[in-house]
């Protein structure tokens, strides 16, 4: 099955739709047994499929996650109320009190948060690595590091990351490595193929497509599914069955979006690499971007999400440029049908063991579905307001 016929199929056995064309939406806190014996069993087959309790889900949680357990090629995948929540939720699976953690220093912020934060407070040790280390990253290697995890390319400033070395490092010390790959989605990256134990997603981005839902999901191999599942039911995370169901109607149309946004990406960034004040793009499929290698030789595709660095400005003159955007809207997600805009000139301060140095602030570009013209023309009119403020 190809992968665009795969997103119409997934999560529609007839045992959920019945002769409806999706699954349907069901809602629920008590499941009633008939027998006292079905009680007693249930729990037990909670894992397969059988509704037993709400929080472990109903036919429309069990629809969605298989789908896109499948999609990803995994054992298992487990849905969460949002993206951070699927993170936190994997990481806390595999990690206990004395452990050390090895995260990169590009990591999305409340990603590395939560690590300075509420796993140094529970003792685990984290340690900040080069992105772009691959096999090096050995030599950071503890006795007791237990998890490496990987974030590629990188949601702010784009850097693609040598999974494959990555990974074989972590085998031969029997480490769990997990990746957040809300980028790429299964689509144009399948962590799971190249070795990774769980594929991180936040679904509120391209799964859903319309930036009207928050989803989490992270879905895992053989070895690490069991240890996933039980720790994520053991610590209360759900997910609310109507946005399971307006994530599973997303997918359907991922192939079809996710090849828009990343066409016009690529047309508005080659018109910003012309430009006199960019310095240079940061998008996957530009040689200009750290790791650009990796993406051209691992990933099926990109999606609408890059950065550029400009030549020169300041936060007078980067508002000026951003506050007056027609198009462009100013906002913290992407992966919605809508363009945005986000300027990153704290990129120093995010940074502790490899030092941020470009020649002007980065800004990061969300292309949505708007005709590529018209975001040009907006990007055009923004950088003559930044000139008139430098």
């Amino acid at each position: 099955m190809k992968k665009d016929t795969e997103l119409v199929e997934l999560g529609r056995d007839k045992k959920w739709t019945g002769k409806a064309v999706n699954p349907s939406l069901v809602r629920a806190s008590t499941i009633v047994f008939d027998t006292m014996a079905e009680m007693e069993e249930s729990p037990k087959l909670g894992h397969k499929g059988v509704e037993y309790y709400g929080r472990r889900g109903t036919s429309t949680t069990f629809a969605f996650c298989k789908a896109m357990a499948e999609l990803d090629g995994a054992a298992g995948c487990y849905a969460y109320p949002c993206g951070t929540s699927a993170i936190t939720a994997s990481l806390m699976s595999f990690l206990a009190a004395g452990d050390h953690l090895l995260m990169p220093d590009s990591v999305y912020e409340p990603t590395r948060k939560f690590c300075s934060k509420t796993l140094a407070r529970f003792g685990v040790k984290t340690d900040y690595y080069d992105p772009m280390l691959g096999k090096q990253i050995s030599g950071m290697v503890k006795d007791n590091t237990k998890v490496i995890f990987m974030e590629s390319p990188c949601s702010l400033s784009m850097e693609v990351q040598d999974v494959p070395a990555i990974v074989s490092v972590a085998k031969q010390h029997g480490i769990t490595t997990i990746i957040d790959n809300t980028y790429a989605t299964p689509l144009n990256f399948r962590p799971l193929d190249f070795g990774v134990d769980v594929s991180v997603q936040s679904a509120t981005k391209y799964i859903n497509g319309h930036s009207d839902v928050m989803l989490g999901i992270a879905c895992a191999n053989e070895k690490a599914w069991p240890t996933l599942n039980h720790h994520s039911y053991e610590l209360g995370l759900c997910t609310s069955v109507d946005d399971l169901y307006t994530g599973l109607r997303g997918l359907r149309t991922l192939g079809v979006r996710l090849k828009q946004h990343e066409q016009s990406a690529l047309a508005v960034a080659e018109w910003l690499e012309q430009r006199e004040e960019v310095d240079h793009i940061r998008h996957p499929a530009f040689s200009t971007c750290p790791g650009y290698e990796f993406f051209k030789r691992d990933f099926s595709g990109g999606n609408g999400l890059f950065s550029f660095v400009l030549n020169r400005g300041d936060d007078r003159s980067v508002a000026a440029m951003l506050d007056d955007m027609r198009y462009f809207k100013m906002g913290f997600s992407w992966g919605g049908y809508e363009s945005l805009i986000l300027a990153a000139t704290n990129m120093p301060g995010r940074r502790t063991t490899v030092p941020w140095e470009a020649a002007g602030p980065l800004i990061r570009l969300h292309i949505g579905l708007e005709d590529t013209e018209d975001l040009i023309e907006d990007l055009a009119a923004g950088l003559d307001r930044l000139n008139l403020h430098l």
